[in-house]
This record gives structure tokens, sequence and C-alpha cells, in this order.
């Protein structure tokens, strides 16, 4: 796909990520930096993949709930162990019932500290 656009969002969360042992690492907060990338193979009526402002809101939706609120107790994160993967395999899964085909959600990108990156990408 030739085309993509990328919006970036930050919210501020904390969590405590689930060990190997069971234990949990202390509570922690983190500016989490998201990234989503959106692809086509060709350009719209218009001359763009979409717009970005409904590329905005729709990740602005997903992440709402979970601004300045421990991730350990919000679901899924409740259950499902809140690390950065994690947080970008949610946001990947709940943007693609949003973005309507042709379009693609080829890639999330989510750092929640300098140089600590992770990445869902579409297979």
């Amino acid at each position: 796909m030739p085309f993509d656009i990328q919006i970036r969002r930050v919210f501020a969360a904390a969590h405590a990520i689930r060990l190997y042992d069971g234990t949990l690492e202390p509570l922690h907060g983190h500016n989490w930096d998201v990234r989503v990338t959106v692809s086509a193979d060709n350009l719209d009526s218009i001359g763009v993949v979409m717009d970005f402002h409904e590329l905005d809101r729709h990740l602005e939706a997903i992440i709402a709930p979970w601004r300045n609120r421990n991730l350990n107790e919000v679901e899924p994160f409740a259950t499902l162990n809140p690390s950065a993967e994690h947080v970008a395999l949610v946001i990947a899964e709940r943007m693609r019932v949003r973005i309507v085909p042709p379009l693609v959600v080829s890639r999330v990108e989510v750092t929640e500290a300098p140089d600590c990156v992770a990445i869902w990408r579409a297979s």
C-alpha cells in the first residue's frame, strides 16, 4: 500500500506489569505516546487516505477512558497485563473495527518511555 497517514496522541496513565512470577512491579506512570498509521492503495475522491480529524476522533475515543487512570483498574487491562505491547494490540484491534476497508490499520506504535517502543503491525 503506497499511501500512509499517521496521527499521534499522548495520554498520561499509570500501570504495574504482572511479572513472570505473578508479582506486580511497583505502580508507576508514563506519558504514553501513541502513533496510529492507516494505509491505502489509492487516494479517495478528494486526494486523501482519510480525514486526519476523523482518524484522531477514533483514537481519542479509544484512549479517553485510560487518561489519568491506573490501567490495571480499567478494562481490558484489569485482566490483560498492561504492557506497552498489549496497549498497542488493544488500540489496533479497536481501530480496526472503526476503519472501513479498503483502508487498513497497518501499524500502532506505543512509547511508554524514551527509547522503549512497542510496535503492532498488520500481518
